[in-house]
């Protein structure tokens, strides 16, 4: 490994080239889904995202939100996501490089 990027990794940065990215987040039912879809896609990076209402409560919804862009902004989502008082539960994928991976089935699945 190159000896910056190592230096990089251990001073906390993150290396560019995030393209696709899923979050599972808890919200507010403010705003709505549509506002709260276009909000995340102006996020700088992002050019198109995707959101799936897992489960809805009496104050909250459970999301998925798949973002998929040439070089996202984790930082920048997560507070674009904190802005509308959301949070991030998990992230469920990450995908980073030029080239979209599909995961395979292996025998051991």
């Amino acid at each position: 490994m190159d000896i910056t990027v190592k230096k990089n990794l251990e001073e906390g940065e993150l290396a560019k080239g995030l393209i696709r990215i899923v979050l599972d987040i808890l919200k507010p039912h403010e705003p709505n889904l549509p506002y709260f879809a276009k909000f995340l896609s102006e996020v700088s990076g992002v050019e198109g995202v995707n959101i799936t209402l897992m489960e809805i409560d009496k104050e909250t919804e459970n999301i998925k939100v798949t973002m998929q862009g040439n070089d996202l902004d984790f930082a920048e989502i997560t507070k674009a996501i904190e802005h509308y008082g959301g949070s991030i539960h998990s992230v469920d994928e990450v995908v980073a490089g030029q080239t979209m991976v599909e995961e395979v089935t292996t025998p051991q699945d």
